[in-house]
């Protein structure tokens, strides 16, 4: 004998749900309009001590943790395309993979057509420094006075001890290390990103029907639904929409540095288009090495400030007018909140952490305004 489930109980798959009835859809509506917050002091340690155990696990195992985050935000990327490809009649254990190939293939051939230019550019950074020193003539007091107190410093730290005392010196690893030093078990964890990410996109919705197929009732299965839903078209649309802006910047500032004289374009276009994956920081730091590329490449200060002007200008016109427009509809983001996060999440996991501070703030947000008792936290991640 078959018990009989009501049909108040049955989800319905794949990702439909029934309208609700008008008096609940204005329920609904006024509950949406509060924004509670939580009066019980309890709460707020508990929240906060659960917040600081999740940051502390996110830290210490961040070369097994960061990998699994990476392959979620690229199986968000590429599911459409997945899908796509299913519409052809392809299997989907197939079309994961031909994306997967795909997405791979783009990566290696990028690195080894940049690995010649950047090796030629690393040869000729000697040669350059000269010229360099002519164009910063006008600051050269000030550098002269600072590698004094350099060389000092180097004297003090490489005399003898004197008696009785121990004296331990730490040898840094330059600019280079400091920036990348986080990124380490990012590199080291490639494979485990590309293994996680082939079986996500093979595995579709599935961790979504089993989590809806456990919840108790109807509506919190119609929230479920309702959240990874909006989680994935907002943030595919971010995504999606960031990496063409961000093509497009690197396609028109490849062609800016060819027109000016500049020379390998494709350097400076897959440049422009990484760094641009970084709010506000990206762009400072593209303005800096422009600038530096500008003045060890022309004899004339204002010939080789041309560089950076132009980056400059095609990141401001994609940075505050074309993508804004394009985004407002989905992400309205506290500005400030937003470069708290590129700072906290670049001292937790390096370069990629600030490549997925916003992302994930995003998903953050969706969420809290989802969940009633995290509406007021929303509510406070909201810009303008």
């Amino acid at each position: 004998m078959v018990a009989a489930i009501p049909p108040t109980q049955r989800p319905s798959f794949p990702l439909d749900v029934d309208r609700p009835e008008p008096h609940a859809a204005a329920t609904e509506a006024a509950d949406e309009a509060e924004m509670p917050l939580p009066s019980d002091p309890q709460t707020f340690f508990l929240g906060g001590l659960f917040a600081l155990g999740v940051l502390a696990a996110l830290y210490v195992a961040s070369s097994i943790i960061l990998p699994v985050v990476v392959a979620l935000l690229l199986n968000l990327l590429l599911q459409p395309a997945v899908r796509l490809l299913g519409r052809l009649h392809l299997p989907r254990a197939v079309g994961a993979l031909f994306t997967v190939f795909l997405v791979i293939g783009a990566l290696v051939g990028t690195v080894a057509a940049l690995s010649v230019p950047a090796t030629t550019w690393a040869e000729r950074l000697p040669e350059g420094i000269p010229r360099l020193e002519a164009h910063l003539r006008v600051i050269s007091a000030p550098i002269q006075a600072l590698q004094k107190v350099i060389q000092q410093a180097e004297q003090a730290a490489d005399a003898p001890p004197g008696r009785g005392s121990i004296v331990s010196v730490r040898r840094d690893l330059g600019i280079t290390g400091v920036l990348f030093a986080g990124t380490r078990s990012a590199l080291d964890g490639l494979f485990t990103t590309v293994l996680v990410l082939y079986f996500l996109l093979v595995a579709g919705n599935i961790f979504l029907r089993r989590t809806v197929e456990i919840l108790p009732t109807f509506n919190n299965k119609r929230q479920a639904v309702d959240i990874a839903q909006q989680v994935q078209e907002d943030i595919s649309g971010y995504l999606v929409t960031i990496t063409a802006m961000n093509a497009a910047v690197g396609v028109t500032t490849a062609a800016a540095m060819y027109l000016c004289g500049l020379g390998d374009p494709l350097l400076w276009g897959t440049t422009a288009f990484l760094l641009n994956y970084i709010p506000i920081l990206g762009p400072l730091v593209g303005v800096c090495i422009f600038v530096l590329v500008g003045m060890l490449s022309f004899e004339s200060l204002w010939w080789a400030l041309l560089p950076p002007v132009l980056y400059f200008g095609i990141h401001l016109v994609e940075g505050e007018t074309v993508t804004p427009m394009l985004l407002a509809r989905r992400f309205t983001l506290n500005p400030v909140l937003i470069i708290l996060s590129l700072v906290f999440w670049f001292w937790m996991w390096g370069v990629l952490g600030a490549i997925l501070a916003v992302p994930m703030l995003a998903i953050l947000k969706i969420i809290c305004d989802r969940l009633r008792p995290l509406k007021a936290l929303g509510h406070f991640l909201e810009g303008e």
